[in-house]
């Protein structure tokens, strides 16, 4: 039987209060690990909500950020409604907004809930590759000897267009931050530094805090200083910065098939933690 008290509509910063509401039923949600909140996108085009006798039921918000990367930050629902659902009335109307107009973005996730990755791949999403968890082991730290040729520093604001650029020839189109991400992803950072020679910024990273550790957010270095110790430098000072064998955690992710970055970690004394997170891509 058709609701016809349902529609979908296009999410306005009015819906606020309304989609935070759906952010607090934490078991109907799925979160972008990301540097801003779900709301911190109102406003943004790829954003819908789910609309049933005039309140807001469900969320959906999947704007393109980098350009034709099209993330899904976040889908809640409201308990009285199932996931396959809600899940269906908005993707339905997101594939008519987003393709075929932008034949080339990608829709992406990544998964940290079963039931979503169910949901994407009953929606023909398939699994590109998984996020895996390491953790800086206290018998396997080792602190390298600091480069000659380099010199670590801390992150400035002038920094960071020549930071959007290594992330972009670093990472790609798929995985690469915006200039506008990486400002407040610093922002957000308990310790951000670059590594530099005398022509310029060639590396970076940033970390967060909280009361269990640190962790390596972004560790970038441009392609033509990659394998000339850039990336152990910067993960070296930071051990340090952080207490070096004192250090009571320090985590990092990375791709399941990014040889170099898993090489660069298990150097360092990483070593996995057996957690993963599928990514999920639908192409239109």
């Amino acid at each position: 039987m058709i609701n016809i008290g349902l529609r979908v509509r296009r999410a306005i910063l009015e819906d606020h209060l309304q989609i935070a509401n759906l952010g607090t039923v934490e078991p109907n949600t799925h979160r972008h690990l990301d540097w801003r909140s779900a709301l911190d996108w109102l406003g943004a085009d790829n954003y819908w909500v789910l609309e049933e006798s005039g309140a807001v039921t469900a969320a959906l918000a999947c704007p393109e950020e980098p350009a034709q990367m099209a993330w899904i930050r976040f889908f809640g629902y409201a308990p009285h409604l199932s996931a396959p659902e809600a899940w269906s009335a908005l993707w339905a109307f997101a594939r008519s907004e987003i393709f075929p107009a932008r034949e080339n973005t990608q829709v992406a996730a990544i998964i940290v809930r079963p039931w979503f990755q169910k949901l994407l791949l009953s929606s023909g999403f398939r699994v590109k590759q998984n996020i895996v968890l390491l953790q800086l082991a206290h018998e396997k730290i080792k602190i390298h000897p600091p480069s000659t040729h380099l010199r670590i520093r801390s992150m400035r604001d002038d920094d960071l267009p020549v930071i959007a650029e290594i992330d972009s020839d670093a990472f790609g189109p798929f995985w690469h931050n915006t200039l506008d991400s990486l400002s407040r992803a610093r922002s957000q950072s308990t310790h951000a530094t670059v590594a530099e020679i005398d022509s310029g910024v060639v590396g970076y990273q940033l970390s967060t805090g909280s009361p269990l550790g640190a962790h390596l957010a972004r560790l970038g270095v441009s392609p033509e200083a990659q394998g000339k110790g850039v990336g152990t430098a910067l993960v070296n000072d930071l051990i340090q910065q952080l207490g070096g064998i004192r250090l009571s955690r320090l985590s990092v992710n990375t791709q399941d098939d990014n040889a170099v970055s898993l090489s660069l970690y298990k150097k360092m004394g990483f070593i996995p933690t057996g957690e993963q997170f599928p990514v999920l891509v639908f192409n239109g």
